[in-house]
């Protein structure tokens, strides 16, 4: 199916009410940029980068709850996984500092490095 077409099909299905103008708008930029060639190495690598340590879910780095909205498992899940981890040998403990050190916080886009002993 060509580009012309799935827009097309998207474009009835807006027209009918089946799809928000916010829907539509996703599901076109969804289309058009599987079509369109990579050049900054992907998805996965943008969205890596646009990862951010949470400045108002913090309990002690901002680590868990910066996790959420990139994954999509709740803030306490991953509370719970690093203190699994910690009871597992202590990894829990090393991977999350290397995650905060690493992690910059949602208002820094300094990258690496971004002071982890600032309180966030």
């Amino acid at each position: 199916m060509s580009i012309a077409d799935e827009i097309g099909k998207l474009d009835e299905l807006y027209r009918r009410g089946a799809l928000s103008q916010v829907e539509f708008e996703r599901a076109k930029a969804r289309v058009l940029g599987e079509a369109s060639p990579r050049r900054d190495g992907g998805a996965g690598a943008a969205t890596l980068n646009a990862w951010r340590r949470s400045r108002d879910d913090a309990w002690l780095g901002g680590v868990c709850g910066g996790l959420e909205p990139f994954t999509g498992v709740a803030a306490w899940v991953w509370r719970l996984i690093f203190v699994a981890l910690v009871l597992c040998g202590g990894t829990g403990v090393v991977l999350y500092l290397l995650l905060w050190f690493f992690v910059p916080r949602a208002d820094d886009h300094g990258g690496f490095g971004a002071d982890p002993l600032r309180a966030g």
